[in-house]
Parts: structure tokens; sequence; C-alpha cells
């Protein structure tokens, strides 16, 4: 064989070794909503990001696979998962009982709390029960606040959205009289200008019927494998201070400790 002919058979099969192992590389699907700030969100060019993003593309990473995001609504993001459509859930999910019925979850990595959110001027401070007798309280459909709410508060008119966003909008549109919410992201409105309406209110939710153990990752309760190698590869960004860098980009506090 000629020279030219030999390196260029070479090359030939060098970039089809490389496509072939381009091709099979594993590609994990990871669910989240796109519509949590900032956990997960659309930027202004239309490209998914925020914590979870961070998280999911480390983890991913660590365990040296491709990554593929699937946004999907809220209240369809478990069906989706058992229906195949992505491999796990990575959208800031508390990890409760009644969720452990469907499916498995990794180790939590983040902790979890909840709290309610008044306009600063509506003199609410007391937000029991009995205190928020005839009030309108609003939260995000299908989450562990609804949950709470709708268990907790029957004499109260519960209003429930397909986003957070849209409870955060009528909170300051003065259209409900108070939310409950995840305390990160409610933490995160009421430090920008939308949210500057607003403050906390009462305690912290910690109940672990509704907050249950911390934050995790879902995944369909068959494929343990791979919730072994997530649990692994979170241990391992945890150790190194990946994930304390992400944690960084987007906090002031550790979403571990919350503190």
């Amino acid at each position: 064989m000629a020279k030219g002919k030999r390196w260029g058979a070479l090359l030939a099969a060098s970039l089809a070794f490389a496509a072939s192992t381009s091709a099979s590389a594993e590609t994990i699907k990871i669910g989240t909503e796109g519509a949590y700030p900032p956990f997960n969100y659309y930027t202004a060019d239309g490209q998914l990001a925020g914590f979870d993003i961070e998280i999911g593309k480390a983890l991913c990473s660590e365990m040296k696979v491709e990554c593929e995001f699937v946004a999907q609504d809220w209240d369809g993001i478990i069906p989706a998962l058992l229906a195949g459509k992505y491999d796990m859930i990575l959208a800031s999910m508390f990890i409760t009982e009644a969720r452990k019925e469907q499916v498995s979850f990794s180790a939590p990595y983040q902790a979890s709390a909840m709290t309610f959110v008044v306009d600063k001027n509506s003199g609410i401070k007391d937000v029991s029960p009995k205190a928020m007798k005839g009030l309108i309280i609003g939260a995000q459909s299908s989450t562990t606040q609804a949950e709470y709410l709708l268990a907790n508060y029957p004499e109260s008119d519960v209003r429930l959205y397909p986003t957070q966003d849209a409870v955060n909008l009528d909170l300051a549109s003065g259209r409900i009289d108070a939310q409950a919410g995840d305390i990160m992201p409610m933490t995160d409105w009421l430090s920008s200008d939308d949210g500057a309406c607003c403050h906390k209110a009462g305690d912290l939710i910690t109940d672990s019927k509704y907050v249950g153990d911390g934050v995790g990752i879902a995944l369909r309760k068959e494929d343990d494998a791979l919730r072994q190698r997530v649990n692994q590869a979170l241990a391992n960004i945890i150790k190194d201070g990946t994930y304390q860098k992400i944690n960084d980009e987007f906090f002031k506090i550790n979403l571990l400790t919350l503190k």
C-alpha cells in the first residue's frame, strides 16, 4: 500500500472509531421545570439555567456521561419520569413519603423548609390557621406547600397556580394576602426588585410530613444502579468543593445546612 493511501486508511479508521465512540457515549436525560428561579429557569436566549442545572452538569461530568435536560411542567413531572421521558428529575423536589410511593430518591442535595410570605404593609404577623381564617393564600399547585395549605388551612381561601412566578405576581399585585413557598426561592425573590413588596412571616415550616427529608433527585424505582451512581457522584462533588462553588454562584448560605 502506498504511504499516502496507508495514512488515508489510518485517518479514516480513526475518524470512524471516534464517531462510533461518540455515538455510543451514554446520555442521561434529566427532567426539570424551567420555571423555578434561581433553581431552574430559562435565560433570555432560551437556555435552561440555574442551580439545579449546574448541579446536573457537575453530576454528569463526574459520572462521565452526556447530559440532556428536558423541561416539563411541574404537574406532570413525575408521570413523565415514569413514562420514560427522562431518566431522573432534578428540580428541587422535596423527598416526601407520598412521593416515595411512586419514585426513589438520591441522597439529599439541599436541606428543606418552607415559609409564609406577606406584603410588608399587610400587618400580618400571626400565620396560624386561626389568624389566617378568611384570607387568600397562594401556592404553586402539586407542591408540598399546596398540600400543607390544603390540609392545615381549611378556613382560608387557598389558591393554586401553575408556576411559582404566577404566585409571586399575584402577591405583589395584591390579589392574594399571603403565600407559602420553599425557603430558598422565597428568599431569592424577596431580595429582588419584584419581591421588594413583601417579607417572610411566622416561623419556618419544617414539618417532615411536608418538607420531607430534604431535597433529592427522583428516579424510577427500578433504576437503583443509576441511583447509586448519582449518590456517589453527589458525594464526590460535595467532597471536592464543586458543590460549594456552584452553591456560591447562586446563594449566600449553604443549601445543605441553610446556614
